[in-house]
C-alpha cells in the first residue's frame, strides 16, 4: 500500500541548495490505446533503474519546429512496442496477415527517427521499435512471419507471462549485443512482424534459431534495436536485460556531456571543400544530400564554424592557366560570400573575435581560405588582395608542383622545396596576416617554409604518417618541428590518410591519429580539419552532422574540457590571432 502524502518528499527536495547531479533525459515514444497515448510501466521503470529520467513522447509532434525543439532537449530515445507498421511507409502493399496499424504513430516515429539519427541522438528500439528503426533508415520489414516462407519457423508470438523467456537468440561475434548480453541468451517474444533487411545504416547482430533478425546496431553503438521485450524482465525481478537500458543511458549521458561542451565552447573545422560543388546546384541553406557540409548539418553536429576553401586544381604553369586559376578562386570566394549573405543565422567571419561574437549571438560562422597557391599565379599583389577579402589562409600547393613550391604528390621536384617566388610569397603572407598552410606540400617545401616564415604555420588537413604511410601525411619529425615553431596540425578524416590498403576507416581511426599527434606534438599543436566535401568522411564521421560524436569519443578517451577546447579550434585560432596581430 502506498503511504499517504505527508510532505516528507517535498522537504527532502527543498531542505538544501538544489545541486543535484544532472541525469540524461530519455524520451519514450508512447503507444496508442483507447484513451490516447499510453505506455506500459516496464519502459519507464527500466529507464529509471538505469539512471535516466524518462519522459513520454505522444505521437502528435510532426511539425518540424515542434520536433526539432523537442529533440534539442532530449539526450536519448526509446522506441516502444505496439501496432504493426503500415506497409505503405516501406513501399509495399499489405499481406493478408497484417495486423492493426496506427498511421499517426508511424508517421511521427519515421519523422522522429530520421531527425534523431541526423543529430546523433542515441536510440533503443524495442519490438516494433526495431522495425521502425529499419524502416526509417532504409531497411525492409517482414509484414507477417507466418507467410514469409521461413522454414522451420519457431513460435515468435508466445503464450506465456511477459517476463518469461521462450526462445534463444545467438549474437554475432564482436557485436555490442553480444558484449552486453552474451553469445546466446533467452528472450521473450511477442511479434509477427520482423526486420527483413537492416538497411545501409544498421547491421543485423543477433538472430533466432530460424534466422529471424533479433537485433541491429549501428557503427558506433548509439543506435540499437531488439526484437524482444527487455522491459518486461525487470517487472519479473529479472535484471538480465538491464545492460541494454544501462547502455542507452550511458550513451545518452555521453551525448549530454558532448552537447554541454558544444554549448559553451567554440568549435571550428579548419578545412572543407564545399564551394567545389557550387556548379552542381547545391544548397547551403538546407540539408542537401550532395554535401557533407551545409548549414543544416552544421547545426545538427553543433559545429560553430567552418573554413570553406576555394579549391583550385593544379593546371599548366602558363599565363593562361594562372589567369584561369585566379578567376576561379575569385568566383568561388565571391559566390560563397553571396550564399552566406542571403542566409539567416549564418555570417562570414574574418577574425577569431568575430567568430566568438557570432557564437554569443547563436550564429554559425563561415571563414574563407584558398587551397592551392596556383590561385595567385606569379602575382604577389594578389596575396594582399585576397587577404583584404577576408581570406584567412592559403595552402601553398595541391597535388602537383606550382610556382611556389613542390608538392607531396605528383611532384617533379621542380624547385627542391620552396622556389624563390615561394619564399617571397611566404614573407608577403606574414606581412598581410594570412596564415601559411603546408598541407599537400613536399617535406622539402615544409621545412623551407618553416624556416622562412616569421609566423607559426599550419597544416589545415593532414594526418600522421607513423599510422598511415602516405606522402600527404606528416612524419613525427614534421609534427615536432611544427610544434617547435608554434604551429598546428589539423587531423583530417580522409580514408586513405587514416588507414592503408583496402581497409575502411572509422571514427576510432580518426581519434587514433588525433591522439598520436597529441602525443608527439603536444596538446597545444593539434586540431581538426575534416576535408569534408573534398573526399573526406569515414564511418561514424560521415558529415558535419556527426561531429558531436567525435566530441563524445574524445571525452571517453579522457580528453578533458580544456584540452578538448584546444583541439576543437583553440590552437588553430591562436595561430590565426598571432598572424593577424603581427600584420596590424
Amino acid at each position: 500500500m502506498t503511504a499517504p502524502f505527508d510532505g516528507a518528499d517535498y522537504r527532502r527536495a527543498t531542505d538544501h541548495f538544489p545541486n543535484f547531479e544532472a541525469r540524461p533525459l530519455i524520451g519514450i515514444a508512447g503507444n496508442f490505446g483507447d484513451k490516447g497515448c499510453e505506455l506500459a510501466e516496464g519502459y519507464y521503470e527500466s529507464i529509471v533503474a538505469a539512471g535516466g529520467v524518462p519522459v513520454v513522447l505522444p505521437p502528435t509532434m510532426t511539425q518540424p519546429e515542434q520536433a526539432i525543439s523537442l529533440l534539442e532537449r532530449l539526450d536519448g530515445i526509446l522506441l516502444s512496442g505496439g501496432a504493426d507498421l503500415n506497409p505503405l511507409y516501406v513501399g509495399e502493399e499489405p499481406v493478408p496477415g497484417l495486423g492493426g496499424i496506427n498511421a499517426r504513430r508511424d508517421r511521427f516515429e519515421m519523422f522522429l527517427i530520421r531527425l534523431a539519427r541526423d543529430r546523433q541522438i542515441p536510440m533503443l528500439g524495442i519490438c516494433r521499435g526495431i522495425q521502425m528503426l529499419a524502416a526509417a533508415l532504409g531497411g525492409k520489414i517482414i509484414q507477417d512471419l507466418s507467410s514469409a516462407n521461413i522454414a522451420p519457423l519457431i513460435k515468435h508470438s508466445q503464450q506465456a507471462e511477459r517476463g518469461v523467456p521462450t526462445h534463444t537468440v545467438q549474437a554475432k561475434d564482436g557485436s555490442l549485443v553480444r558484449r552486453l548480453l552474451g553469445d546466446e541468451f533467452a528472450v521473450n517474444s511477442f511479434h509477427h512482424q520482423a526486420v527483413a533487411d537492416a538497411g545501409p545504416s544498421l547491421t543485423a547482430t543477433a538472430w533466432a534459431k530460424d534466422g529471424v533478425i533479433e537485433a541491429v546496431e549501428n557503427e558506433t553503438g548509439s543506435i540499437v534495436g531488439v526484437q524482444w521485450h527487455p522491459e518486461c524482465f525487470l517487472a519479473a525481478r529479472d535484471e538480465s536485460m538491464m545492460p541494454l537500458f544501462r547502455h542507452l543511458t550511458a550513451q545518452a549521458e555521453a551525448f549530454r556531456k558532448a552537447k554541454a561542451f558544444h554549448q559553451s565552447n567554440l568549435t571550428l573545422d579548419s578545412h572543407c571543400d564545399t564551394p567545389m560543388f557550387f556548379d552542381k546546384g547545391v544548397h547551403l541553406d538546407r540539408r542537401d544530400p550532395q554535401l557533407l557540409v551545409d548549414f543544416h548539418k552544421m547545426a545538427e553536429g553543433r559545429l560553430d564554424a567552418s573554413i570553406m576553401v576555394a579549391y583550385i586544381p593544379q593546371g599548366s604553369l602558363t599565363d593562361e592557366g594562372r589567369a584561369d586559376a585566379t578567376r576561379m578562386a575569385a568566383r568561388l570566394l565571391g559566390e560563397l560570400e553571396e550564399r552566406v549573405g542571403r542566409t539567416g543565422g549564418v555570417a562570414l567571419a574574418r577574425t577569431p573575435d568575430e567568430l566568438a561574437a557570432n557564437k554569443r549571438r547563436g550564429i554559425k560562422s563561415i571563414m574563407r581560405g584558398i587551397e592551392n597557391g596556383y590561385a595567385i599565379g606569379r602575382d604577389l599583389s594578389l596575396i594582399e588582395h585576397f587577404r583584404k577579402m577576408g581570406i584567412v589562409y592559403m595552402t601553398l600547393c595541391h597535388n602537383g608542383d606550382n610556382d611556389l613550391c613542390d608538392s607531396a604528390r605528383r611532384s617533379q621536384q621542380t624547385h627542391g622545396g620552396l622556389s624563390d617566388f615561394g619564399r617571397e610569397a611566404v614573407r608577403e603572407m606574414n606581412r598581410t596576416g594570412m596564415m601559411v598552410d603546408l598541407s599537400h606540400a613536399a617535406e622539402t617545401s615544409f621545412y623551407d617554409a618553416l624556416r622562412e616564415s616569421r609566423m607559426p604555420i599550419v597544416c589545415s588537413h593532414s594526418s600522421c604518417r607513423a599510422l598511415c604511410n602516405h606522402p600527404r601525411n606528416l612524419t613525427d619529425d614534421q609534427l615536432r618541428a611544427l610544434a617547435e615553431k608554434g604551429g598546428v596540425a589539423q587531423i583530417t578524416f580522409y580514408n586513405g590518410f587514416l588507414v592503408e590498403g583496402d581497409a575502411v576507416a572509422g571514427i576510432h581511426d580518426a581519434v587514433r591519429h588525433i591522439l598520436h599527434a597529441v602525443s608527439v606534438a603536444g596538446i597545444d599543436h593539434v586540431g581538426i580539419g575534416t576535408d569534408f566535401d573534398g573526399d573526406g568522411g569515414v564511418r561514424g564521421l560521415d558529415s558535419a552532422s556527426s561531429l558531436i560524436k567525435l566530441t563524445e569519443v574524445l571525452q571517453a578517451e579522457g580528453i578533458d574540457h580544456e584540452d578538448l577546447e584546444k583541439i576543437w579550434g583553440g590552437n588553430f585560432l591562436r595561430v590565426m590571432r598571432q598572424a593577424q596581430a603581427a600584420a596590424e
